[in-house]
């Protein structure tokens, strides 16, 4: 491979007139196909085969239609009400005013008039609880799901619920306007003394990143390129690469939205991925080519040597990439294997725009890429045996005392890492949001008036159709009863059955929030019940609602973790076992990320789930889907480091270093690329805590630890630690897997003897 790569190096540089037009004919076509071919995005959340997904059968089996409204993508609104400060919502001003307000919805377009909406006040007036002793049984099982807070100790009748239905097809259909009109219609209300918020997923917008983070991180990222080359316009190379790359990247996934339904997720992390290695491959083609200009008789034959060595790098660091993301279709969610492949798509691009473009550009740039010249800054080649770097003094640290290093660097993952002991999952919900937003306002009036788990009501639907007819209310009845005694569960309201007596529905509300763990044990428990009351009565039941899906999502997403891991890192350690020769360096590559992915996930429960050091307000529950994501974006970005800096070890080991040396001189060559690629992820990632979304911020904040301990403990400290210890046998490979295992040549030693045929033929040529 380093062979071919050699060739093409050095043709696409001197042949960059005909290269750099191609490309940008390819771009061109890519990007108009995209754009004329793109179809809408489809915003489905859907996971197949939810336990949650039993009781929405039932409810279709008994309740036509009721299912819709626990949907993914179901519409939904409730607008939540609260008296002014001092009065009741029975007050007759509050009255006129709520009861207005539902005049005016009843009159709104997009409002589902199949059934007019009834006045929440009047209704709880029906059923018979604005009156009446408040603290006797019979009242609390007869009002506890009245739509008034006719049950709160200390401020009864203050708050109200109404549930509106929308005629909108999906949440993907809904607009502004709609939004808009949904909120306004309350704003008479609103003159009239009364709060009115709104929940659901009519009043949610699909939250957008501001773009100040991704400027803040490119701009860093820019500044630290600068100071890595040792000059401005070489800095221009990976940005130019990194538009390009995703660009074309992203016209493929648009043009994809053509022939199959794309989710609107998949973009995210091909933006992310697409930035971060086509800066990463620059910095480390660039970085190599800096060198050999100083070595090699022409630029076009340093081209081609750096294409060669540090483009045989790229290759198989983007294979691992690849592979991780890829790897993410395993979890079996749809938006998260769409996303893997996305970013699969977007690496593939860096890649190729690093192999094909690349030299091209270094081509056309020519005498004035490393001009001008800064002063103080870069000023020694890493290439240089003879300069002393701090690389090279870290290398000799750890070369005295690797025991130390190696002990001390397990020592501060396994402390980073103990708060994941006690990671909780959740799903970014309503009291995720801005406290500015009207939904994140709606939960909070709900939970003061109605307790926090009245915002995560369970569903129960039951299906009876095995049951005796004459059983069927007892049944019911005595599920009732049990599921009320939990010590978690608020209440649970009286059964609603079906016409023909063959399905119930009841509604169980919790004490605490959707995604508190004391809730989803509930979910579990209540479940876990099912077998009695089936072997007794022959009944069957399912949960759904907001807390049995978060529930159901999180054991899902968890119960991924390993097995992804597993192939993921079983699949990288094959194909690494080709490009070092060894079983031992891949080996403690793999678990080396073990240990990072524990001390970021250690680190951020401590700060963002266990609310340590008051760096965030409101600690909450690890996004569910985050540690998938994590593993498969700091996996790939782990591996590049990997190759680039320990195949610069075995190039040297390779070329005859004892194993000691091999390791310094290495980390010698390779430690300013990939302190520079990994402190500009460690920004990139880290700006989007800048960004107000609360799951944005533990995401990035995720990321560039993941980043961090990797890059600055696992690969250039624990893995050189081994390496000085293991001495020889680090490099082993038994006699039988050698011979099936290809030699891919990623030190460059068949470029040695190419370019010494050359010479020597030059010489015999000039001799005669």
């Amino acid at each position: 491979m380093s062979v071919y790569l050699y060739r093409w190096g050095r043709f696409a540089y001197r042949r960059k007139w005909i290269v750099l037009p191609v490309w940008l004919v390819l771009f061109a076509a890519l990007g108009a196909l995209g754009a004329a071919l793109q179809k809408p995005m489809s915003n489905s959340f859907d996971i197949p085969n939810l336990p949650s997904e039993r009781a929405n059968h039932i409810l279709d089996k008994h309740f036509p239609g009721m299912s819709q409204a626990y949907k993914f993508d179901a519409v939904t609104g409730v607008y939540v009400i609260g008296a002014p400060t001092g009065t009741k919502l029975t007050d007759q001003a509050n009255r006129q005013a709520v009861d207005a307000l539902v005049q005016k919805l009843n009159g709104l377009d997009i409002v589902d008039h199949a059934k007019p909406l009834v006045d929440p006040i009047a209704a709880a007036e029906q059923m018979g609880c604005l009156t009446g002793d408040r603290a006797s049984r019979e009242f609390v099982n007869r009002c506890s799901n009245a739509p008034v807070n006719v049950l709160n100790p200390t401020g009864a009748d203050t708050v109200a619920v109404l549930s509106v239905p929308f005629t909108i097809k999906d949440f993907g259909a809904i607009t502004a306007d709609n939004r808009k009109a949904a909120y306004d219609v309350a704003d008479e209300a609103r003159n009239a003394g009364l709060t009115v918020e709104l929940s659901g997923t009519i009043a949610m917008e699909q939250q957008q990143p501001s773009g100040k983070s991704e400027m803040v991180g490119m701009a860093f990222a820019f500044v630290v390129m600068i100071i890595s080359f040792g000059a401005i316009v070489a800095a221009f190379v990976p940005i130019i690469t990194a538009i390009v790359g995703l660009g074309a990247a992203t016209s493929l996934i648009f043009l994809g939205t053509s022939v199959m339904e794309v989710p609107s997720f998949t973009t995210f992390l091909a933006s992310m991925i697409g930035i971060a290695l086509s800066i990463d491959y620059a910095l480390f083609i660039v970085s190599r080519y800096k060198h050999e200009l100083a070595v090699q008789d022409s630029p076009a034959e340093a081209a081609g040597v750096a294409l060669g060595t540090a483009g045989s790098a790229v290759v198989f660091a983007g294979a691992t990439v690849i592979i991780a993301l890829i790897g993410l279709s395993i979890v079996g969610v749809r938006f998260l294997t769409f996303m893997g492949l996305g970013g699969a798509i977007a690496a593939g691009f860096a890649v190729l725009v690093a192999l094909t473009l690349m030299p091209a550009l270094l081509g056309a740039f020519g005498g004035v890429l490393f001009k001008p010249k800064l002063p103080l800054i870069a000023q020694h080649d890493p290439e240089d045996d003879s300069a002393v770097t701090n690389g090279m003094r870290v290398a000799k640290a750890i070369g005295r005392v690797p025991v130390v290093t190696l002990i001390l660097s397990i020592v501060v993952l396994g402390l980073l890492a103990a708060p994941a002991a006690h990671l909780q999952l959740g799903l970014p919900g309503e009291d995720s949001l801005p406290k500015t937003s009207t939904v994140r306002k709606a939960y909070e009036l709900r939970t003061n008036g109605f307790g926090e788990g009245s915002n995560g009501v369970l569903q129960i639907a039951v299906d009876l159709s095995n049951v005796a007819p004459d059983q069927r209310e007892a049944a019911v009845t005595a599920l009732r009863d049990k599921l009320a005694g939990y010590p978690d569960m608020n209440y649970v309201t009286d059964p609603v059955f079906s016409p023909d007596k063959a399905g119930a529905r009841l509604e169980g509300v919790p004490k605490t929030g959707p995604n508190n763990q004391d809730t989803k044990d509930l979910v579990r428990d209540a479940r876990d019940a099912e077998s009695q009351f089936k072997s007794q009565y022959g009944m069957e039941y399912g949960i759904t609602g907001t807390t049995a899906i978060y529930a159901d999502i999180d054991h899902v997403l968890l119960g991924k973790i390993v097995p992804y891991l597993a192939i993921v890192a079983g699949a990288a350690f094959l194909l690494l076992i080709a490009v070092f020769r060894s079983i031992l360096v891949p080996l403690t590559a793999a678990l080396g990320f073990l240990l990072s992915m524990a001390a970021t996930f250690g680190a951020t429960v401590a700060i963002f789930q266990d609310g340590k050091f008051g760096i965030i307000s409101e600690p909450r529950p690890i996004i569910s889907f985050m540690p998938i994501m994590l593993i498969g974006l700091v996996f790939g970005l782990a591996m590049d480091y990997q190759v680039f800096l320990v195949t610069r070890m075995r190039e040297e080991f390779v070329h005859g270093q004892p194993p000691k040396q091999a390791m310094i001189k290495g980390y010698h060559h390779g430690a300013r690329v990939v302190t520079s690629a990994a402190v500009i992820m460690i920004f990139v990632f880290g700006s989007f805590m800048m960004e107000p979304d609360a799951s944005a911020k533990s995401m990035g904040f995720a990321l560039a630890a993941g980043v961090f301990f990797d890059a600055f403990l696992v690969r250039m400290v624990l893995i050189p630690s081994l390496l000085v210890l293991m001495g020889k046998w680090a490099w082993w490979i038994p006699g039988w897997l050698s011979k099936i295992v290809p030699d891919i040549d990623v030190e460059g030693a068949r470029l040695r003897e190419i370019q010494q045929r050359e010479a020597e033929s030059r010489e015999a040529a000039l001799t005669h």
